[in-house]
């Protein structure tokens, strides 16, 4: 009988006992997190760099209604380019030329109910893929000297615009993730500073997608490269 009595006031103590120690536990977490204090912040790195890669796609267009005619005449048009394009110094290894897109008006099932004045129209387009941008961009200023010859260029098409890329990302990326991280902390430091606080360690950190973007429609061989971190840090008094 004792036995069992010593052995229910044992389990009833330790019950009391785990409840205490779990109030304690409680509210030393409790404690702690209202004591943990944070600030977040974000730095900017941005800088501008010049494309360093071009594709000019150049198209030119000849009507017939004579398809072997429209065949010599797209072919003449292709050699005067590409003779153009090398004797500005564009490399054979920097042009590719497609096969021509030929349109037969007459069997087309749309359109006016009018005959074309030419029944066979004819799409080429001579690709320029280069590094030399700069030298680049000099030669179309030039392009127009080809018009007098009777070689009429697509301008206001999408498929015509050229496009410039930057393809060093790898290389300027540990330089800016350091600025954007240096900048963060700057900005943290203010903010103990202004806080009566002390700026601790970093209590989690994000790097941001790095974006490249054409400084403006004017000038789309200059990219913008910008990358933004957010950086969170303890603050302590």
């Amino acid at each position: 009988m004792n036995s069992t009595k010593n052995t229910l006031i044992l389990g009833i103590s330790l019950i009391i006992s785990f409840a205490i120690i779990a109030v304690i536990g409680s509210n030393a977490v409790l404690e702690h997190k209202s004591m943990e204090r944070t600030v977040t912040v974000k730095g900017l790195s941005e800088h501008e760099y010049l494309a360093d890669t071009v594709i000019w796609p150049i198209q030119f267009t000849t009507a017939s209604n004579d398809l072997t005619a429209l065949y010599k005449t797209i072919d003449e048009s292709n050699q005067k380019v590409i003779e153009f394009l090398q004797s500005k110094g564009i490399t054979q290894d920097e042009i590719s030329s497609s096969a021509p897109s030929i349109t037969d008006k007459s069997a087309q099932s749309y359109g006016s109910s009018q005959p074309a004045e030419f029944r066979y129209t004819a799409t080429k387009t001579i690709t320029v893929y280069s590094e030399n941008v700069d030298h680049v961009r000099g030669v179309m200023s030039l392009l127009g000297e080809l018009g007098k010859e009777g070689i009429v260029f697509t301008t206001d098409s999408y498929q015509a615009q050229p496009d410039y890329l930057f393809t060093r990302l790898n290389e300027v990326k540990p330089e800016m993730i350091e600025e954007a991280t240096k900048k963060a902390r700057e900005v943290a430091e203010k903010f103990a500073l202004d806080s009566n606080s002390q700026l601790g360690k970093i209590k989690q950190a994000r790097q941001g997608q790095f974006s490249i973007s054409a400084r403006d429609r004017h000038n789309p061989h200059l990219k913008k490269i910008r990358v933004v971190s957010t950086i969170e840090y303890y603050l302590s008094d």
